[in-house]
């Protein structure tokens, strides 16, 4: 049998519903792309509608918090902050697989979402559920160890899990990993097996969680700056170090990243909703990177608020 060429994923969204002639306009809808447009490269949506869009086993319209996240309401709360496109990222607690909301989000605003989604990374034809979903928006996926109950240490030694890195090579969906500091040399390994694949580290690999930011623990995530396919993303303030504003204390971290990795490599991110509750609100996440990072250029600027994100996960 000869086998057919793989799907890039231009091919994918010349072929779906977000074709070629969509996703261009996207750079120039609503000033998308203009200088001062920026992109949140991580934030979550759920709706109330729980019927419509059913919650995993075991969740009920009372686990919400809050009770209802809509897309509209995020974009209330980024548009004062100039931020114009944003990455959603599917939530594994309300809906773990099932990506129906942000699908849906998508198909209404093509030019204003991507999604980083969920498959299934232990069963059978998880490659093939990656190329189904990227002609609907999905540029990356979600790969965690904290929603597997069973030898989490073992997240990333499954067929099903090679076969999403594989499959990432082919068509640049990026793996972004959900993980603490012990995870990094797991994934370090892996990007060494599949130096093609684009994959991007949330919130510092959760460094400073404890509110220490620990030397060796930072070493263990720029270590990865070797590889070229690597980002970081500088996000979740809200949850690190001191966990309240300005957040001055993640300077320090964010210079040895930006040190290593470069702006090209380094994306904000807000983690919204969670970056509105309590103590902490969503201009004091932007305005760290916007206003506080006296050792950046404005073209770093432009690539830490909108460029890298924009490689990642809107370009073509």
């Amino acid at each position: 049998m000869i086998e057919s060429a793989p799907m890039t994923r231009r091919d994918a969204l010349k072929a779906g519903s977000l074709a070629v002639g969509t996703i261009a306009a996207a750079a120039t809808s609503t000033g998308a792309a203009d200088e001062g447009s920026w992109i949140d490269a991580h934030s979550h949506i759920w709706p109330g509608e729980v019927d419509k869009f059913p919650l995993v086993a075991g969740q009920t319209a009372k686990d919400l918090n809050p009770p209802s996240f809509a897309d509209d309401e995020l974009m209330a709360i980024v548009r004062p902050e100039e931020v114009e496109r944003v990455v959603l990222i599917q939530h594994s607690v309300y809906h773990l697989f099932d990506n129906s909301y942000l699908v849906d989000a998508v198909r209404r605003h093509p030019q204003r979402f991507r999604i980083v989604g969920m498959v299934d990374d232990q069963a059978a034809g998880s490659g093939a559920a990656m190329k189904k979903l990227l002609p609907q928006g999905v540029t990356g996926f979600r790969i965690t160890p904290f929603i597997r109950k069973e030898q989490p240490e073992k997240w990333l030694d499954g067929t099903g899990m090679h076969e999403m890195w594989k499959t990432g090579a082919e068509t640049r969906q990026a793996m972004c990993c959900l993980v603490n500091p012990e995870q990094l040399p797991g994934i370090d390994a892996m990007c060494e097996k599949y130096p093609d694949t684009p994959v991007v580290i949330d919130h510092f690999a959760r460094i400073g969680v404890d509110g220490q930011m620990r030397d060796e623990q930072i070493k263990l995530l720029t270590r990865l700056a070797r590889h070229k396919q690597t980002s970081v993303k500088i996000s979740a303030f809200y949850a690190l170090g001191q966990k309240k504003p300005p957040h001055l204390e993640l300077i320090p971290m964010i210079r040895k990243l930006y040190d290593t990795f470069g702006p090209q490599r380094l994306m904000w991110a807000s983690d919204a909703p969670y970056q509105v509750q309590g103590n902490n609100n969503y201009k004091a996440s932007i305005s760290l990177v916007r206003d506080h990072l006296d050792f950046i250029s404005a073209d770093d600027r432009q690539w830490l608020l909108r460029k890298s994100a924009e490689k990642v996960f809107f370009a073509t």
